[in-house]
């Protein structure tokens, strides 16, 4: 007796961009142009093309740059969501990930998406909801002990620029000794020669980039803020 063929499972990617606006921590969600939830906001996704693809993180730069016009901004793998109920059309499972890029490059996704308050999500398709809130709880956590909130600010930046945007993603206050001492321990800066923030009420301030070795991969600290 033949063993009866397996049904074709759909594979595809799915990426939460988060952004800076105002004070909130944003969501980019694209409208769909096709069945199912044709005309639907959803997170920028698209199947897995196995012959053209390398592997599920490259699908996700093409995703990416297909759906918002966007370089791959700082990328991570994020969890894999599956099952029979997600998707409509069959048994489906999404790879998905995690980007965060400042509001200063997003002029090239400029009518292409929609940005949406991760905490005043609009009804989103298929598992959506819950791939967005996965990804922001991970964020705030990993920005705890990381220096993944500095990929939200653009270059070049202050202290206190930086230290603001860790206080949006995070929700709280920080205290502004412990935020620097943090900042030292996690090594991720290097201050730009002779660059000086100037004409505030304030003294000139020192102008910092992150280092390198970081624009790819997170510093870690031991402890959280």
């Amino acid at each position: 007796m033949k063993d009866t063929p397996a049904p074709a499972v759909i594979c595809t990617v799915d990426v939460v961009l988060l952004t800076l606006r105002g004070d909130a921590l944003q969501v980019a969600l694209v409208r769909r142009d096709r069945a199912p939830f044709e005309g639907a906001l959803a997170l920028p996704g698209g199947y897995v093309h196995a012959q053209e693809d390398a592997d599920a993180q490259a699908s996700a730069v093409r995703v990416l740059r297909d759906k918002a016009g966007l370089a791959s901004p700082y990328l991570e793998q994020l969890a894999t969501f599956s099952g029979a109920v997600r998707d409509p059309r069959g048994w489906s499972v999404a790879v998905a990930y995690c980007a965060l890029v400042p509001p200063e490059l997003l002029a090239a996704a400029e009518g292409r998406i929609e940005l949406a308050p991760v905490d005043a999500l609009p009804p989103l398709p298929f598992d959506h909801r819950q791939i967005v809130e996965v990804a922001v709880a991970r964020v705030r956590s990993k920005s705890q002990y990381s220096s993944l909130p500095v990929h939200l600010c653009a270059e070049p930046f202050t202290l206190p620029q930086l230290q603001a945007v860790y206080e949006v993603v995070l929700g709280e206050a920080i205290n502004k000794v412990s935020f620097r001492r943090k900042v030292e321990e996690l090594a991720m800066l290097e201050p730009i020669p002779g660059a000086l923030q100037t004409g505030a009420a304030h003294r000139p301030a020192q102008l910092y980039r992150l280092r390198p070795a970081y624009r790819r991969k997170l510093s870690l600290s031991e402890r959280g803020l």
